[in-house]
């Protein structure tokens, strides 16, 4: 049986990594309080179904998706993702997505640099000509990570997000190939 390389991105603070098994409970639990996911318990089958396929399938990139675990000092902080789905976003652009799992483990750097990891990790290994991202109006702390790293705000996406109160304004932000060059050497 061949074994399959999974990604692997260190930083100073953070690891990018495939998710272990045993980690699937962690996952899980955090995906069902989380408050953009709907909490029926048809959804919670599904979500159990799909978290099993994404854990099998993380470490690489698969049908247009490479989930990661965030480990920072030994322990699972969160999770980082990349996603160009065919056919709802052009060749060549990625979408990331975020979450670092504790209020407490926030504000330390963790997601900065996991962005920044597998931000150039896109550019230099995946052929990407785009990364963009996405994020709450209110989401200050995350507003300015991207743009400390170089993402330019290019406008808010009214109504976006589905949440308990209803709908919020998410800003997308986005950087090319050249930009990050130009930045990061």
């Amino acid at each position: 049986m061949a074994v399959i390389d999974r990604l692997v991105l260190r930083g100073d603070r953070v690891v990018l990594r495939a998710f272990d098994a045993g980690e699937a409970q962690s996952v899980l639990e955090h995906w069902l309080s989380s408050p953009h996911m709907v909490r029926t318990t048809r959804d919670r089958a599904r979500m159990r179904r799909g978290l099993k396929r994404r854990i099998e399938r993380s470490g690489r990139l698969v049908d247009g998706w490479l989930d990661l675990a965030m480990e920072a000092e030994g322990d699972l902080v969160g999770e980082i993702s990349a996603r160009r789905p065919k056919g709802a976003i052009p060749p060549g652009v990625f979408e990331l997505g975020i979450e670092i799992w504790s209020d407490s483990l926030r504000g330390r750097g963790y997601g900065s640099e996991a962005v920044e990891l597998l931000t150039s990790h896109l550019f230099d290994a995946e052929s990407a000509g785009r990364v963009q991202a996405s994020t709450a109006v209110w989401n200050t702390p995350m507003r300015r990570v991207f743009g400390k790293l170089g993402f330019t705000e290019e406008g808010v996406m009214r109504g976006f997000m589905p949440t308990d109160d209803g709908r919020d304004d998410y800003v997308l932000y986005g950087v090319t190939r050249d930009e990050w060059i130009v930045r990061n050497g």
